[in-house]
């Protein structure tokens, strides 16, 4: 950014959620920034187990288990963060807003200063855990279904006891229920118009009626938990709207494991008030193909690896 470095510009941080994650996220971070190695030791303690070992050398199949990728991903997000906070280019935005899709809310609610990173990787652990749980009781899965408008989603979704749990971006919607509703679901929308139907890498039914035990589980852990005030404005998942009552943010928290989550409406709701640049920081680019889709003159920078802040520099990978 060179000689317009005395220039900010307003941004909105983004922090994506369970299904971005890959074996090696984090680990050219954590060589090269203190910052980013202390986060993973911090969770490899906190957790008794080295989650710094499974997102750096996997398998995959263990670090994509619910119980596990929670964890994982917000620790390699905040990971991403520290490091970025710690490069040059982070003088050069002034952030606005912090908001993540579903997994991602918890990361962003650490980054406004609202939970403290220990409580977050307790919660999400447990959340994990209980999500698992309620899955393997209730075996589910999720679809996206593309190409076909939301109210013939609606209709399909009651014939087969199936329930609409993302709202991402134009032209897409998640649904979630019992597998072999998913499958009958699936298998008949391409039928009524949808143009495609991909299953997610995910490991149940979340954000819909099948996950309500592991809601009422997770209640007494986030009833508990010391949240604050937002230092930045936080949108949450579950309504579209910026919260700063730590009782309704922690209400939305509970409400969101089984509800939609409204990312697209969430998305519109910042891009209203003018910001149009938006810091994705974690694994993956899954937020920058959505964003593209709900707005394409907005612009989204990824911030996941050293190559990533580096080119934002521009001066090559700060250990400062």
């Amino acid at each position: 950014m060179g000689s317009d470095s005395n220039r900010m510009v307003d941004a909105a941080f983004i922090f994506p959620g369970q299904g971005a994650q890959y074996v090696g996220m984090g680990k050219d971070l954590c060589d090269n920034f203190p910052q980013a190695k202390e986060v993973f030791d911090k969770a490899n303690a906190i957790l008794k187990f080295d989650l710094k070992k499974l997102c750096f050398e996997g398998p995959q199949s263990d670090l994509s288990t619910t119980y596990n990728s929670q964890p994982a991903m917000l620790t390699a997000s905040i990971a991403a963060l520290k490091a970025f906070e710690a490069s040059p280019s982070y003088s050069q935005f002034n952030v606005k807003f912090s908001l993540g899709l579903s997994l991602g809310e918890y990361t962003a609610l650490v980054a406004a200063g609202c939970i403290s990173f220990e409580d977050a990787l307790g919660i999400v652990r447990k959340r994990g855990e209980y999500m698992e749980d309620a899955s393997r009781k209730t075996p589910g899965k999720m679809a996206c279904v593309i190409g076909m408008d939301i109210k013939a989603v609606e209709e399909l979704c009651k014939g087969f006891g199936c329930e609409i749990a993302n709202l991402n971006c134009p032209g897409q919607v998640v649904v979630s229920g019992k597998t072999g509703n998913i499958e009958l679901f699936a298998s008949l929308a391409k039928d009524k118009g949808a143009r495609r139907v991909l299953m997610l890498d995910v490991s149940g039914p979340f954000h819909s009626s099948l996950m309500t035990p592991a809601r009422d589980k997770l209640k007494s852990h986030i009833d508990k938990v010391n949240i604050q005030p937002p230092k930045i404005p936080f949108v949450s998942n579950v309504d579209a709207a910026p919260q700063t009552d730590p009782a309704k943010i922690k209400e939305n928290l509970i409400r969101q494991v089984n509800s939609k989550t409204m990312w697209e409406e969430s998305i519109r709701l910042v891009a209203q008030t003018g910001v149009t640049t938006y810091l994705e920081i974690g694994p993956g680019q899954v937020l920058k193909g959505l964003l593209k889709k709900i707005d394409p003159r907005l612009e989204v920078m990824n911030i996941g690896t050293c190559q990533d802040i580096s080119s934002m520099c521009g001066t090559g990978v700060s250990t400062a």
